[in-house]
């Protein structure tokens, strides 16, 4: 059975919750991933466990090396990976703390590196692009909502992400913008991530915490990061459970597709 992928972390490497944990220090085609990954069981499952930003968070959103990070994580096993993410709400009807499964992605990054594909072997028929009409995982998403069913949590079944730049927070015009544009949640992460995993065929989804407005609310002050930490910080025990309780439900998959 293949492992899970787990980014983001969340505190499951809590002993109470992963069992025989290992680290490891990886390298890979495209330079060092973001932390060791750590490996153990968690309900059973095989997972792998790799912090975003790093394990201090010292690695701005523009500075995650996500090719490393994704191909690491095939190579250690994962056939799918489970997300996690902070995220600004870009609709009244989704409030502080909401828990979102978004179904669709709007990138809007400029600096990134989000494919594997520097160059195409010679010949039309070798190029490589890779679908994207649905970039998340459906039967991972599934998974994800059926366990907020079992524990109570109103999770939001669908969404669009859109993924920023950062590090700097959204001007007022660029919020009111991306409302035009349709996105529901916004962040500085998923997108990149989505489209790597859909490179190498792993299924991939994410689970969004609200912790702000952004920047399109005229009765909201200016967002700062401490306002945004101490709603997630309220919220993650919530994300923790949730999380712990997909695990076991997520399905194996071969690893079989090459980049």
């Amino acid at each position: 059975m293949s492992a899970i992928g787990i980014i983001g972390g969340s505190g499951l490497d809590d002993p109470r919750f992963l069992e025989s944990p290992q680290d490891v220090a990886m390298d890979t085609p495209y330079g060092p991933p973001s932390s060791a990954l750590r490996r153990g069981v968690l309900r059973g499952r095989d997972v792998v466990l790799l912090s975003r930003h790093g394990r201090r968070h010292t690695i701005p959103p523009s500075q995650v090396n996500n090719r490393a990070n994704v191909w690491a994580l095939r190579e250690l096993g994962c056939a799918r990976i489970l997300a996690t993410a902070a995220c600004g709400s870009l609709r009244a009807e989704i409030g502080r703390g909401a828990i979102l499964v978004p179904d669709q992605f709007i990138d809007f990054t400029r600096h990134r590196v989000v494919t594997f594909h520097d160059a195409f072997s010679p010949g039309i028929e070798n190029a490589c692009h890779c679908p994207m009409a649905d970039p998340f995982d459906e039967g991972l998403r599934q998974t994800i909502l059926a366990s907020g069913q079992r524990l109570g949590f109103p999770v939001i079944d669908s969404g669009t992400i859109l993924t920023i730049e950062g590090p700097r927070f959204s001007t007022r015009a660029e919020s009111r913008m991306f409302r035009c544009w349709g996105a529901d949640v916004i962040n500085m992460t998923v997108a990149p991530e989505a489209i790597l995993a859909n490179e190498l065929g792993l299924g991939y989804a994410v689970i969004a915490v609200v912790t702000d407005f952004d920047s399109w609310r005229e009765d909201e002050p200016p967002l700062r990061v401490e306002d945004l930490l101490a709603v997630f910080s309220e919220n993650v025990h919530h994300l923790t459970q949730l999380i712990l309780d997909t695990v076991p439900g997520v399905a194996a998959a071969d690893l079989s597709q090459e980049p």
